[in-house]
């Protein structure tokens, strides 16, 4: 059995609060890697604000890319539509049985737990790792394995405005994914469409 957690979002653009978050908690629970996973119409995300998908699945590969243990999951990509993380681990479950999965958020967002699309059924299939937040409560009415990290105050929604106003975020994203960036235009005010 492998133990294999899922980092899943628009990442948009990816960067280092991801790989950190991603990092400690194979690292604090022995899991064996993790699965970037991109979605293709996230459910909560502002689309005019998200580059085309092509984009960020490349960002990620390039993110990722000196990671042993980190692969890029391409699934809600190709089913396309709107991303729900049930239809997701339904679908790596029943490809992998023998494998266990570990659903990795934010501490900020357990709160939301309670709203997410057939939730019930979800905690069922996946164990939840909630990464700590200072001031986020630990409680849930659903099973949380919590895990401790240094608070990143790093967001893709800082990046693309650092970047639309011509400011530096080296350090903050790999720099491969700032090469791309700069390659194609992205996230700038003169960005080709």
């Amino acid at each position: 059995m492998q133990h294999v957690g899922i980092l899943g979002g628009t990442f948009n653009p990816p960067h280092i609060g991801h790989l950190m978050m991603a990092d400690q908690v194979m690292s604090q629970l022995g899991l064996d890697k993790i699965i970037f996973l991109p979605d293709a119409n996230p459910p909560h995300v502002d689309h005019k604000e998200a580059v085309p998908v092509l984009h960020r699945v490349e960002m990620v590969r390039r993110a990722i890319i000196n990671h042993t243990n980190f692969d890029l999951g391409l699934m809600e990509v190709e089913r396309g539509g709107i991303s729900y993380t049930y239809d997701t681990v339904q679908q790596l479950v029943t490809e992998h049985p023998e494998n266990k999965y570990y659903f990795i958020i934010g501490g900020d967002m357990v709160a939301y737990l309670p709203k997410w699309h057939r939730i019930d059924e979800l905690v069922q299939l996946v164990q939840f790792v909630g990464v700590k937040r200072p001031n986020i409560s630990q409680t849930s009415p659903y099973p949380i394995i919590w895990v401790n990290m240094p608070e990143v105050d790093i967001s893709s929604t800082w990046i693309r405005k650092t970047l639309q106003n011509n400011g530096s975020v080296r350090y903050y994203v790999p720099d491969l994914v700032l090469q791309y960036i700069a390659e194609k235009r992205l996230y700038f005010n003169d960005r080709k469409k």
